[in-house]
């Protein structure tokens, strides 16, 4: 049986973006089709659409954080507080793990730029480093879901 980081990390590997990885190995199981799943994470990759903010596979994770455990009513505040306690709980053990949370710090390239892109691409970082960001975020969903 093949578990959701594997799933996640061999989505990675298919071309799909970091957060898409993680969001649509876990989505399914709450209702989510894995279509909708992707289309949905699409934006969140590479730090924001590149832009160098938050990886991207910690995205995916707070997606599915939210659609396991986000309030539908706004009088749940219970489902609220859970939501973000569990969001703070996976960004806290992701960055004592690898250090940041920022792509570019993960990566030692910026690559919303064209010359940090190249070099990401020239050291071979979404093949070598990138899976590894992808597996941490969802054995750490795993765990805290």
């Amino acid at each position: 049986m093949t578990t959701r980081p594997e799933k996640s990390v061999a989505c990675f590997k298919e071309g799909f973006s970091c957060s898409q990885a993680v969001f649509s190995a876990f989505a399914e199981e709450e209702g989510l089709d894995r279509t909708a799943a992707l289309k949905i994470a699409q934006p969140f990759g590479g730090g924001l659409a590149h832009r160098g903010e938050i990886c991207g596979a910690v995205f995916g994770a707070l997606l599915a954080i939210g659609l396991k455990h986000g309030r539908i009513r706004v009088e749940d505040l219970e489902a609220r507080d859970r939501t973000y306690r569990l969001v703070n709980e996976l960004m806290d053990r992701f960055r004592a793990a690898h250090g940041s949370l920022d792509c570019p710090t993960l990566l030692g390239a910026h690559i919303g730029t064209p010359d940090g892109m190249a070099a990401a691409k020239a050291r071979n970082l979404f093949q070598t480093v990138c899976p590894q960001y992808v597996r941490t975020a969802a054995v750490l969903l795993e765990d805290i879901l």
